[in-house]
């Protein structure tokens, strides 16, 4: 698979009957990718270029850290070439990743999210499957190796494509793709996907019912969706909506309880709702780390109250929920 090259995507698409979005895909990429916008998008290029050329021996999807080969795959001067341009993509957030015994330590350890959820969602097996803010597609290369026909991430940050690319570059998956784009921009009435993932999306929304009708829509009849967000404690009709900041986020809309959140879906006509999951993010699932050398969730909390944000809101605390289209 040559880097930056989404024309065996669109093929694809087009073979699976998918052509609304196919058609779509050229101009979304153009607008995903255009240095004008994205200032940062050449020197991020000039990493993809620094990557060598290296032979991987195996590569491993289904452990936690999704591996492409391992250390003696490439000699001492190929490794630090490959670690200068994996570096040169900072900040990674979601993984963790290794790439010829280079261990990419992101800032979220994005497998315990998947170990809590992947025993209670329908089989990937054979499906169609859309995950709208994949970032740079760790969720996406382990729903390939549950058995996931064709895996299509979704994610506007183009940092994050690029960490896609650089990965692929080893991995060579071709049933895994991160596109630059926004769940706005899907074609309507898709209706193409048998698993649809929105995970950590939903508070990022101004109107939350938009964003559970754009995945309904994307999901073919009697599809899965699997949701992912925040929630605070409370019975049906509480909702946290943060006059500033949340966590030192400043575009969290709402954060609704988990009852709260149920009888969302089922106004939107989602049935089968269940809560397979609710935990309270750790500073060890999220944290700084040389990958990601920013603030993370420690310098979000209350020093002296973990249990509360910054700003004095209830910490982070998230659902995963299943319902049926």
């Amino acid at each position: 698979m040559k880097i930056l090259d989404y024309n065996l995507l669109i093929e694809r698409l087009r073979l699976d009957g998918i052509d609304a979005l196919a058609e779509a895909l050229p101009a979304v990429l153009e607008a995903g990718l255009d240095i004008s916008r994205y200032g940062d998008i050449p020197r991020w290029k000039q990493s993809l270029d620094l990557l060598p050329d290296i032979t991987v021996s195996d590569v491993d999807m289904a452990s936690s850290s999704v591996r492409a080969g391992v250390a003696a795959d490439c000699h001492h001067a190929q490794s630090l070439q490959l670690h200068e341009a994996l570096m040169g993509l900072h900040p990674w957030r979601k993984g963790p990743f290794s790439v010829a015994g280079i261990d990419i330590d992101t800032e979220w350890r994005s497998d315990f999210k998947w170990d809590r959820l992947r025993d209670k969602i329908q089989s990937l097996e054979g499906r169609r499957v859309l995950d709208v803010g994949c970032g740079s597609g760790y969720h996406c290369w382990r729903m390939a190796a549950a058995g996931a026909e064709l895996v299509v991430g979704i994610d506007p940050t183009p940092l994050f494509v690029m960490q896609y690319w650089a990965l692929q570059k080893y991995l060579q998956n071709p049933n895994v793709w991160v596109v630059p784009m926004r769940m706005e921009a899907l074609p309507e009435k898709l209706q193409s996907f048998d698993t649809v993932f929105s995970m950590g999306i939903l508070y990022h929304r101004r109107s939350p019912f938009d964003h559970l009708q754009e995945l309904r829509n994307a999901l073919v009849n009697g599809g899965q969706l699997v949701l992912e967000t925040l929630v605070i404690e409370g019975d049906d009709g509480e909702v946290l909506v943060p006059e500033g900041r949340y966590s030192k986020m400043g575009n969290v809309w709402f954060i609704p309880s988990v009852p709260t959140l149920c009888s969302w879906l089922t106004k939107m006509k989602f049935r089968d709702v269940e809560v397979i999951d609710v935990s309270t993010t750790t500073t060890e699932e999220q944290r700084a780390t040389d990958w990601m050398t920013f603030h993370s969730l420690s310098d979000f909390l209350d020093p002296n109250d973990a249990t509360k944000t910054a700003e004095g809101h209830p910490a982070p605390r998230r659902v995963v929920v299943v319902a049926t289209a």
